[in-house]
């Protein structure tokens, strides 16, 4: 039988949290029915920006202080990926929250940080998804595409006993695309 979309990424939330976890860190609960997809939904997002941001060798904190537009980037890839793991829910009748999902994502993005950071950093993230979303550009196109299979990848990746590909090797791949969309806003 195949496994509903909304189980599957709420394992991978399971996974994923009990993979950050330290040794000393109480395990976390690993009955499914316990999770809620969109809240799955928001992990993921932040989880996948958080290695993208390491396999792209990114700083968040130095760009803080010399590239603090760079911060909406990360939040602008951290809402697109909520887009696409969310997406497949619809067939399960969930409905995202961005406006929720937005706030999830920048404070656990930017943990830390100042109110009025945050406010700019998810005001100028929400207008670089809407303009990557909305943009009919091939490239924006081809971006949002290469995104979308590869949050379909990962979460196969990482539920499926038969996927030819672990998770970790499609992390490298999230790093590239974020990659890119730095160098698209560096460029602006």
């Amino acid at each position: 039988m195949e496994m509903q979309y909304s189980k599957r990424i709420k394992l991978m939330h399971a996974l994923c949290l009990t993979e950050t976890l330290r040794d000393d860190e109480a395990k976390p609960n690993i009955d499914l029915n316990d999770y809620d997809a969109l809240v799955s939904a928001d992990y993921l997002s932040c989880y996948v920006t958080f290695k993208a941001i390491q396999a792209a060798e990114r700083s968040p904190l130095a760009e803080r202080t010399d590239n603090f537009d760079m911060l909406s980037v990360y939040q602008a890839y951290a809402l697109l990926a909520y887009a696409f793991f969310t997406t497949p829910l619809a067939r399960e009748d969930i409905s995202p929250n961005f406006q929720t999902a937005q706030i999830t994502i920048a404070k656990t993005l930017f943990a830390g940080l100042p109110d009025a950071e945050l406010i700019e950093i998810i005001e100028s993230g929400l207008q670089k998804f809407k303009l990557i979303g909305d943009a009919e550009v091939d490239h924006w196109f081809e971006f949002r595409e290469n995104l979308d299979k590869l949050t379909v990848a990962f979460v196969i990746a990482g539920t499926d006993d038969e996927s030819p590909h672990d998770k970790e090797d499609v992390i490298p791949l999230f790093g590239q695309l974020l990659s890119q969309l730095c160098e698209a806003f560096e460029n602006v």
